[in-house]
């Protein structure tokens, strides 16, 4: 029997040799900016200088140096992926397609979560053999996480982690053609962490042209931090490395030390004369914004923007009983980390976009941990990857728990966010401030 050859993709940068398997091709670790090093460490993301002969793209990337984090008793290996995995080229994106053809579809880019310190496309949870299965081009992106991605310093732009994601869909732009997909039928969607860079490009006329859907899950339109909080996180780190607080001097030190310093920045009191602690002490880095992105969206390519957006019902459970603390504040945790934010985003949204705003609510609650868990943050993304019925999400310490997924549930999340991406509608009436529609998957 006679091996098709391995599928190679030109793109502006150079060739790429990816893989075939039963959904598809898979096309892993391709750069869209240069690797941040050097003077370029605390830089906006630089163009790509391009490479000769032909890259193997059948083994994963790099990841962005990040710390361990640990759940308790709950496994979130699928969620966080391997954790860091060193080499300098991570900025790069992974594409999953049903063919690198003409096929022109539909593009979906996956920002990942993890609390803007975690987090990789290495992540099991973030398999694209369903969406390529249903004629979708997958596209998942890393990013600058912790100190190099989002710590307010002088000489440096802001926001460093957001604008690798605007250099992403630039690389989206210019090259999703050649692996099957339309550049002009792009959906950015994130979840967590994720979820608010996709909030924020709602808000920033930067992102203008470079998708045409998005889907916020689980994030939040108000939850950057003001310059003042920011500048409290950037003089404790400054003080705990004993280094001035500019890009130059924060150059000069190593990964190591940044994620060994993070101890440090947890917990720090970030509540100010105006604002509270919109991530409530749960890390010490987001977004550094002047106005919070559901109090801007005029200035940036919503109101030309389809959205699907929502949350967990019992978002807060994540950080309360996997750690055996105590269950009572779980629903205001969710609240304020969450809930409150999704739906100002929503609402702001619908108020400029003419019927493009679609809200859902996913109330499936997870077994895991003696049925403790619920419908806490993450439990909807194995249903959004239809990848719910894998194994390594059930058992004991498994994020759905011992018990199998609802037959036809993982169908449905899923189609809703194919037909989303295809139509701009996700099969449910569209969200107003006087016709309030919420889809509840559960």
């Amino acid at each position: 029997m006679t091996r098709s050859p391995a599928p190679v993709v030109r793109t502006p940068a150079g060739a790429v040799r990816g893989v075939r398997d039963g959904s598809g091709e898979l096309y892993r670790a391709i750069p869209y900016a240069a690797a941040p090093v050097g003077a370029g460490r605390f830089a906006a993301p630089a163009p790509h200088p391009g490479w000769s002969g032909t890259r193997d793209g059948a083994r994963p990337s790099p990841t962005a140096p990040q710390p361990v984090r640990d759940f308790g008793a709950l496994d979130m290996t699928p969620y966080f992926g391997p954790g860091w995995v060193r080499g300098e080229e991570y900025l790069t994106v992974d594409v999953r397609t049903p063919a690198a053809d003409d096929g022109a579809r539909p593009v979906m880019v996956f920002v990942h979560g993890g609390g803007f310190v975690t987090g990789s496309t290495r992540a099991a949870l973030y398999d694209g053999r369903a969406f390529a299965r249903d004629g979708v081009v997958l596209v998942t992106v890393n990013y600058r996480l912790g100190v190099p991605g989002f710590l307010d310093l002088a000489g440096a732009p802001r926001n460093r982690g957001l604008l690798d994601v605007l250099a992403a869909l630039g690389w989206v732009r210019s090259a999703i053609a050649a692996f099957g997909g339309d550049p002009g039928d792009v959906t950015v969607f994130g979840q967590s962490a994720g979820a608010t860079l996709v909030g924020a490009l709602l808000a920033t006329p930067l992102a203008a042209g470079l998708f045409r859907r998005a889907v916020v899950q689980s994030g939040s339109g108000t939850g950057a931090f003001t310059p003042e909080q920011a500048g409290r996180v950037t003089a404790a780190a400054s003080a705990a490395l004993g280094v001035a607080a500019t890009a130059e001097a924060f150059g000069a030190v190593p990964d190591e030390r940044f994620l060994a310093v993070l101890p440090a920045l947890a917990g720090l009191d970030l509540r100010t004369g105006t604002a509270a602690d919109p991530l409530a002490g749960l890390s010490p880095f987001s977004l550094v914004l002047d106005a919070q992105p559901a109090d801007a969206l005029a200035d940036g390519p919503a109101r030309d923007v389809d959205l699907l957006i929502g949350s967990n019902t019992e978002e807060g459970r994540l950080y309360v009983v996997p750690q055996g603390k105590p269950e009572e504040g779980a629903e205001a945790l969710g609240d304020v980390l969450f809930g409150s934010g999704t739906d100002r985003l929503a609402l702001a949204h619908a108020r400029i976009s003419g019927g493009r705003t679609h809200v859902y609510s996913f109330a499936h609650r997870s077994t895991a941990l003696g049925g403790r868990l619920g419908a806490a943050h993450t439990v909807e993304l194995p249903f959004v990857f239809d990848v719910a019925d894998e194994p390594w999400l059930h058992g004991a310490t498994g994020l759905l728990g011992p018990d199998p997924a609802p037959a036809g549930l993982a169908a449905r999340v899923h189609g809703a966010w194919v037909a989303f991406a295809g139509t701009g509608s996700p099969g449910w009436a569209a969200y107003s401030a006087e016709h309030p529609v919420v889809e509840v998957f559960g």
